[in-house]
This record gives C-alpha cells, structure tokens and sequence, in this order.
C-alpha cells in the first residue's frame, strides 16, 4: 500500500503492550485508525473542516496518545499556522499518522517540542476523544 504519512517508510515499530498485539507496526494501526477516525475524534475547534476525505484532521493529539499507548515512544510538538501539532517518536522512528491532514504542505519534524501526556489528558475534551479512539479500535481488533 502507498502510504501518506509522513514517516511511512521509516523502520517498523512494534507492540509493546500485550493489550494490542495484533497490530503489526504502525502502518497497519494506520489501516485500522483509517476505518474508525470520524468527526467524534477531531478536536472541536476543527470540525468544521472534518470531512470522511480529511479523516485526520485535528485528530492528531488522541492518535498519538493510543500511539503511545501501543508502541511507547514520546510525543512531539510542532507549530503549525499557530498551533501544536503532534507527531510521534518511538526508537528514535519519527511518524506522524495524521499529516496528511495538511495536503503537500511540509511541516518541519526538528523543530519539536516535547508534549505532557499528562497534560494533554487533563483537558477534559481531549480525554474524552482518546478514551472513544481508544474503544473504537478495541472494537475494531475484537472483531
């Protein structure tokens, strides 16, 4: 398959929470991610521009933190038009499940900046979000 997330060729990256073993690597959560994204998991202030044709718009926080959750890694931060937009790292393999929200434009992967996992998860809405991407794709793997 011809992936457009930025890092889609990087090395493959691997489970490494038991909960989540039938994921290969992180293009085949993006295969799966690609069935349940929908409106209830991008952020309010962009559901406006949400469309089954820009599944990952405003998504990206969420998706990272259930990256997190099943790879390990850490979660970065670069500015875009104003606003953090998260990307993630695991053994040093920088991916980013929802860039293709941003068409051709290239964001700048060295300017990052760490992301509390903790913070982000304190603001209600966002956990809320995470919680349903979360259940979806739990759903989705006990098929």
């Amino acid at each position: 398959m011809n992936y457009k997330f930025y890092g889609s060729n990087t090395k493959s990256v691997y489970p490494i929470n038991p909960e989540y073993e039938k994921i290969k690597d992180q293009r085949h959560l993006y295969d799966l991610l690609s069935e349940i994204w929908d409106i209830k998991v991008c952020t309010t202030r962009l559901r406006n521009e949400w469309s089954p044709s820009n599944k990952t718009c405003g998504c990206c926080t969420v998706t990272c933190l259930l990256v997190q959750d099943i790879f390990g890694g850490e979660i970065y931060g670069v500015y875009v038009d104003g606003n953090v937009h998260c990307f993630s790292k695991v053994n040093d393999e920088i991916f980013d499940l929802t860039s293709e929200q941003f068409g051709d434009m290239k964001l700048n992967y060295t300017l990052d900046y760490p992301q509390s996992r903790e913070e982000h998860l304190s603001n209600p809405n966002k956990k809320e979000r995470y919680l349903y991407l979360v259940s979806k794709l739990k759903e989705l793997l006990n098929r």
